[in-house]
């Protein structure tokens, strides 16, 4: 609102909100391409150029880890060559973290491409949710962050946030904060809450390797091992709409039209 920043790009696919939040914002929203679907794999090459094509210091979206909906983290070294992308055309990154924890199991590992970032020296912005991985999905906790390169500059973005904030909810709800705060405040409570993560993660990692073990068990002949490579709580099937739609009148298997479903919910 404050800035002469109107172009952000958010990888294709992307969780469909995204659209709703940054156009409310006043942003011109882009894509940037991100899966393959001929491979149906995820495609840096291609994220590097779009970043190399957009005007000089554009935001650019990320999601920090598990994917939501295809499920495809860039590797380390992939991050490594987007960030030297992105420092190159000096452009702001905000990453949307969901999920951390439950994608490797381990949410210091989940957390590396923003620390790597923000090491780096980028211009870092951070939406962090734990509505998800506390268990806390009716509260909508969450934290926003902004890294600066001073405190004067801190105070500054402060005072704006505030004002922004106020004409929205003025002040947010406390229970749920009150509860991530105790919890990761609390050196016994923050062990257990890391080793239930690990525990849920574990289990959404064989739910996809018994999915696709079932699926050839049954006579289907395609290739379902995108769905083993994939991370995090939701899998990015492949079929397309019409497939979907069969699912649901024929069989009354239910997900997304873009063929999403939740492995979390996969329970038999």
């Amino acid at each position: 609102r404050y800035s002469k920043v109107r172009d952000i790009y958010v990888p294709g696919p992307t969780w469909g909100n995204h659209f709703n939040i940054f156009r409310s914002a006043g942003l011109n929203t882009g894509v940037y391409r991100y899966l393959d679907e001929k491979k149906f794999a995820l495609d840096v090459n291609q994220t590097i150029d779009d970043i190399k094509a957009a005007k000089d210091g554009s935001i650019f979206m990320f999601h920090a880890c598990a994917h939501n909906p295809t499920g495809f983290d860039p590797n380390q070294n992939e991050w490594k060559a987007i960030a030297k992308a992105i420092k190159d055309k000096q452009d702001i990154i905000l990453f949307d973290c969901a999920y951390q924890g439950f994608a490797s199991g381990d949410a210091n590992k989940d957390a590396w491409a923003i620390r790597y970032f923000v090491e780096e020296g980028h211009n870092v912005m951070l939406a962090q949710s734990f509505a998800k991985n506390f268990g806390l999905y009716g509260e909508r906790i969450g934290c926003a962050s902004i890294i600066t390169e001073s405190q004067q500059e801190a105070k500054i973005l402060m005072s704006q946030m505030k004002t922004i904030v106020r004409s929205l909810w003025s002040n947010p709800p406390l229970y749920g904060m009150r509860l991530v705060t105790e919890i990761l405040k609390d050196p016994s409570l923050s062990q257990q809450w890391h080793k239930e993560c690990k525990i849920m993660a574990d289990r959404i990692i064989l739910n996809r390797k018994l999915l696709v073990n079932n699926l050839k068990e049954v006579g289907s002949k395609k290739d379902w091992n995108h769905i083993i490579k994939q991370i995090g709580m939701f899998a990015f099937t492949g079929l397309n709409k019409g497939q979907v739609d069969r699912l649901v009148k024929h069989h009354h298997v239910y997900m997304t039209e873009d063929g999403r479903i939740s492995m979390a919910g996969v329970n038999t």
